[in-house]
């Protein structure tokens, strides 16, 4: 059969969709790959498993690699396709939200390297419920990030933005009491200064996570509200705005 300019133009657009659904399926597996990282630093910390905060720290290069890869391959559709409106959204959200899973599995490898002094110091688990509650919060958060990123769900997605502030009050709440027990104790300064570090890691992790959500609004409505309160933010208020 010969081929027309017409079943030309469809091969094109199918080859090309196929490219951007490739580049969906890579950043849910680098997002995959990263949120198992949190949730083992964290289990390293609580269970005192030193091997496992060893591997996830060993694990960051392939999270670095596959940001890098991902990076290369949306340049490549950039370069190759020059493509406009929504699928130029696509590939531009793909390329931060890359960037943002990258810094969580930083974070990840921060909290699996406090684990280890904090285990070998034997120092006790002042602080580690505060963690639990944070972490069981923001790896809900990253996970829904995903979630809403693969079905473009803005509902989802603010959703998370919400929570954000929630993970941020608990935060805050969590620093104050570590810092009234550091100062009735000073023999405690030394590891609770570890899990506060620990903490933060895990606040940044929630804003990463805050990031990817507000990605998936700006994909599918073309809507940037990274300075937005997101009080002003629900589905209607979208709606208009879009």
């Amino acid at each position: 059969m010969d081929i027309t300019s017409d079943t030309h133009s469809q091969h094109i657009s199918r080859q090309f969709n196929q490219e951007l659904e490739e580049l969906k399926t890579r950043l849910m597996a680098m997002g995959g790959l990263v949120e198992k990282q949190v949730q083992d630093a964290v289990t390293a910390l609580l269970d005192g498993d030193t091997r496992l905060a060893e591997r996830v720290i060993d694990n960051d290069n392939q999270v670095n690699a596959m940001q890098i890869r991902l990076d290369e391959e949306c340049t490549r559709v950039l370069a190759r396709r020059q493509p406009a409106a929504s699928d130029l959204r696509l590939v531009l959200a793909v390329i931060r939200a890359a960037s943002d899973l990258e810094r969580i599995g930083d974070e990840a490898s921060k909290i699996a390297r406090n684990a280890i002094g904090l285990v070998e110091a034997d120092n006790g688990s002042r602080g580690f419920v505060e963690v639990r509650l944070i972490s069981e919060h923001v790896r809900m958060m990253v996970r829904d990030a995903l979630t809403s990123f693969a079905r473009f769900d803005t509902e989802l997605a603010l959703k998370v933005v919400h929570e954000d502030e929630q993970v941020d009050s608990e935060y805050q709440s969590a620093m104050r009491a570590l810092m009234t027990f550091m100062m009735e104790d000073a023999r405690a300064i030394s590891p609770v200064l570890s899990v506060m570090w620990i903490l933060r890691a895990l606040e940044r992790i929630g804003d990463h996570a805050n990031n990817l959500a507000e990605y998936v609004v700006y994909l599918v409505k073309g809507l940037d509200i990274r300075h937005t309160d997101p009080d002003e933010l629900d589905e209607q208020s979208l709606t208009r705005k879009g």
